[in-house]
């Protein structure tokens, strides 16, 4: 209940934020008495979708420790966690980034994640899960994916690609609106005004725009997983990172890390057919093979 009042509380804010800019550049008059205003419309659009993935990413880590429970190490508490923050430390070191925040969740599911605006201010953490079910060489391994999913700028890359579809989703769906409501219009010569037919077109389009626009983010985000692996085989060994992935295939649960942070878990769930298409990780079988094809 927590993690939902949260998730609905920080989207209200952003909506109320970008709703503000709108208003004072009036972007949101894009609707005009004789038609649409092509150019302003784009700028609503590039405000809210663009605008929303950015602010988003910079409360990421915020949103995470909050919707996660994840418990900032400051100081160890135990020889795990000092094992923990030395790993992350080397391996930060040999990635050319800052040192990350690390920190453990209270999660069954053996998994981890990485977040955070930019490569020198990122959170790393990783579930009790993780930490009771594999050994250090595997926990090691999984750090390196993390790791390199900082180093590779892979928030600020899906961010940006997330940013981009969303722009085009919120623009098309008021245009074929537009367009469904002008149809229905009495006649095409009065002054236009949008009536109910562009208020429900333009939401059910958002909706089905949406749903296509989620297969190109979660299609680069199978890929940003593939390099991740890679990175991570460097960092730990390959054997490690293949060790650790087959692992994750013997327990083979669904992922239980809010949808928000799933994209940047190392354990994404599992899926076949049609439901690929709406993966955030590719299958743990291919990602082995394609380590094992590396060497």
């Amino acid at each position: 209940m927590k993690r939902v009042l949260l998730f609905l509380l920080t989207n209200l804010a952003v909506v109320v934020v970008l709703g503000i800019v709108v208003n004072l550049l009036g972007a949101n008059r894009f609707l005009t008495g004789s038609g649409i205003d092509v150019p302003t419309l784009l700028v609503f659009a590039f405000i809210f979708g663009m605008g929303g993935s950015v602010i988003s990413l910079f409360m990421s880590k915020w949103i995470a420790k909050m919707s996660t429970g994840a418990q900032v190490i400051a100081q160890p508490r135990s020889p795990a966690e000092q094992w923990l923050l030395q790993t992350v430390r080397a391996q930060a070191s040999r990635a050319g980034i800052g040192m990350p925040e690390v920190a453990i969740f209270n999660s069954p599911d053996p998994n981890a994640f990485a977040t955070g605006a930019n490569r020198n201010n990122a959170l790393v953490a990783v579930s009790t899960g993780l930490m009771q079910t594999m050994n250090q060489d595997e926990v090691e391994a999984v750090l390196g994916h993390e790791i390199s999913h900082v180093a590779n700028g892979d928030m600020v890359t899906l961010t940006l690609i997330q940013g981009v579809v969303n722009t085009f989703v919120i623009f098309f769906a008021r245009v074929v609106g537009f367009l469904v409501d002008r149809a229905l219009s009495s006649s095409s010569n009065e002054q236009y005004r949008p009536g109910i037919g562009f208020w429900l077109t333009s939401m059910v389009a958002e909706m089905v725009f949406g749903i296509l626009a989620s297969i190109v983010v979660l299609w680069f985000s199978r890929q940003r997983e593939f390099r991740a692996d890679s990175g991570g085989a460097e960092l730990a060994g390959r054997q490690k990172m293949v060790a650790a992935l087959r692992r994750l295939q013997q327990i083979a649960e669904p992922s239980h890390l809010p949808s928000e942070m799933r994209a940047f878990g190392i354990n994404g769930g599992l899926g076949d057919g049609l439901k690929r298409l709406f993966m955030s990780h590719p299958p743990l079988s291919e990602r082995i093979a394609a380590l094992q094809a590396q060497g």
